[in-house]
């Protein structure tokens, strides 16, 4: 007999989490590509943000090609458990999403650069998916730091959510907030696709632009 996974389609309430860990599963390296750092404190005029587009593979090689991006790292946030694993997230019994930390230099880009290439290299409208990957582990989010940040995000998710309708696609369902715990994943999924560059992506795109103020 075959039992389907309910946390595929539904996030876990506190009694149904995995088990918190007290230490974190990562003891951090530099970036395999540039060699900076991927953890915090950042230089000054460093700000950072959480973006979750399914697979976070992809979404990290994805942004550290950006002109003006410091740093990135990938990891767990948005959920219930304190420091789980890969497999632990995966079974969706921490309620985390698949999130790229990604710390990015003021001076040079804008949050706004950030989110326009957010929208438009995956699909927002999914829910609990991305592509052909299935769970609430893969939901689209976007995770600040700040009130701010956070209220520029809802407006260019409003905004993309128009484009969407005019082009008859569905509504945005990215999770919006601010001050979500980031849990880095383990090593090997740091830049994972530099040390294995002809591996998994699933990112793949609306066809719709994002304009973002």
């Amino acid at each position: 007999m075959f039992f389907s996974n309910p946390f595929k389609s539904r996030l876990p309430d506190i009694a149904e989490a995995h088990p918190s860990r007290a230490e974190p599963i990562l003891s951090p390296r530099p970036h395999a590509v540039h060699g900076r750092t991927i953890v915090a404190p950042f230089p000054d005029g460093i700000a950072t943000v959480m973006l979750g587009m399914g697979c976070f593979w992809g979404a990290e090689r994805l942004f550290w090609q950006m002109d003006g991006v410091y740093s990135t790292a990938v990891g767990y946030a948005g959920g219930i458990t304190e420091n789980p694993t890969y497999e632990e997230v995966c079974s969706g019994r921490t309620g985390h999403s698949e999130v790229v930390l990604v710390a990015y230099d003021t001076s040079k880009v804008g949050l706004g650069d950030l989110l326009k290439v957010f929208f438009e290299e995956h699909d927002p409208t999914q829910g609990y998916r991305q592509g052909n990957d299935t769970g609430t582990q893969y939901r689209s989010v976007i995770y600040t730091d700040n009130k701010a940040d956070k209220d520029q995000a809802l407006a260019a998710a409003q905004s993309y959510g128009l484009a969407l309708a005019q082009a008859g696609m569905g509504s945005v369902t990215t999770e919006i907030a601010s001050d979500k715990i980031f849990y880095y994943a383990e090593d090997d999924h740091q830049q994972y696709l530099h040390k294995v560059p002809h591996g998994y992506c699933g990112l793949k795109g609306t066809g719709v632009s994002c304009v973002v103020s």
